[in-house]
């Protein structure tokens, strides 16, 4: 059974920085594809960042230079690190693993970005 459990998120102004973590057990490091999402109240959920097979990775256009994906295999986690966050980047943000035609989701955490 695959679990992910995503922590970091909080309140933080305009400029400051976050890292998220998403600590994943199972068979989640085996997965083709492991990322984040993002979702903002009224908003569809977006893409933020994931690596794909290997470990090449991609970004939004909008979080390209600010935020970097990372993942420790030994811990089996999975890290966002959020530098220059701005109001826009408020919502929930989900970590994800693809494993075959399964997409696992974690619950999400909070990211609140004040002016």
């Amino acid at each position: 059974q695959v679990q992910l459990v995503e922590s970091g998120g909080g309140l933080v102004q305009a400029g400051g920085s976050l890292r998220l973590s998403c600590a994943a057990s199972g068979s989640a490091f085996s997965a083709n594809v492991m990322g984040w999402y993002r979702q903002a109240p009224g908003k569809q959920r977006e893409l933020v960042a994931r690596f794909l097979t290997g470990s090449s990775t991609n970004y939004a256009d909008s979080v390209k230079g600010r935020f970097t994906i990372s993942r420790d295999n030994a811990k089996h986690t999975m890290y966002l690190r959020m530098n220059s966050l701005k109001p826009e980047d408020t919502a929930v943000y989900y970590c994800y693993a693809v494993l075959g035609s399964w997409t696992h989701w974690g619950q999400g955490t909070q990211v609140t970005v004040s002016s």
